[in-house]
């Protein structure tokens, strides 16, 4: 019953989102390949049925600077997606995203508004504003191995999401070393995945969906169609993870 659910989830999401529009003001986004996201706690929850909790934690991309109305943010998107892609279940989305906040912040907000909700998973986008203001790369490492430990005692996996293709993030010097550093934590620590955010605006560019088409006009935070084509390929990854978890347990 739970790889037949898994498989028709796949199915349904594949034919029944890609290139279409999340809602009728958004440009389609084309389905480029992207990774799947193998995550053990949400499976699980999945397999366990009922109700599914997610956390979107992060700062302004995650919080919907940029777009025009709350439901156009990239967590509400993605609410939307998993329970088209996933029925049955009773899928919610948390933002807990807080504008201009980097992992200094983030961190005293683990459990207040994170660890309080119970998750099944956590999606963790930050690195953006470290960018933009410098942080020591050393204490944005140090302050994310802390978090991710501190999510792996309360067992629930991470996604990390890494930074936009943005030109207020490619003007600042060393802006692809946090991106380098969250794709280590991911590569390193059990429990954690990466969505590269980058990647996949740059496969969107080479289907002529150019990274200006998906930004407002500060340079930096996501439009609605912005949003729109991250929570799709997102929730396409976590749909196809349940699939590569079908796969090995039948191995």
């Amino acid at each position: 019953m739970i790889q037949r659910r898994f498989m028709a989830a796949l199915g349904g999401l594949v034919l029944g989102l890609a290139g279409r529009p999340a809602d009728a003001s958004t440009e389609a986004c084309p389905a480029v390949p992207m990774p799947a996201l193998w995550v053990p706690s949400f499976a699980a929850a999945v397999a366990r049925g009922g109700a599914v909790k997610i956390v979107a934690f992060g700062s302004s991309s995650t919080a919907g600077a940029g777009a025009t109305l709350p439901w156009r943010s990239y967590p509400a998107v993605l609410e939307r997606q998993l329970r088209r892609a996933l029925p049955g279940l009773a899928i919610t989305v948390m933002n807990r995203g807080a504008g201009g906040e980097d992992a200094v912040q983030m961190i005293g907000r683990i459990e207040s508004d994170v660890l309080a909700d119970s998750p099944d998973l956590v999606i963790w986008q930050l690195g953006a504003n470290a960018t933009l203001r410098g942080l020591d790369p050393g204490t944005f490492r140090r302050l994310l191995l802390q978090g991710l430990e501190r999510f792996r005692q309360a067992r629930v996996d991470v996604v990390l999401m890494d930074n936009q293709r943005a030109p207020r993030i490619a003007a600042q010097p060393n802006n692809g070393v946090y991106d380098a550093i969250l794709a280590e934590a991911a590569a390193t620590q059990p429990g954690v995945t990466l969505f590269r955010r980058g990647a996949l605006m740059d496969s969107l560019a080479t289907r002529g969906v150019s990274h200006a088409a998906l930004l407002v006009s500060d340079g930096l935070h996501h439009n609605d169609r912005g949003y729109a084509c991250l929570a799709e390929a997102l929730g396409r990854g976590l749909v196809e993870g349940l699939a590569v978890g079908t796969l090995r347990a039948r191995r």
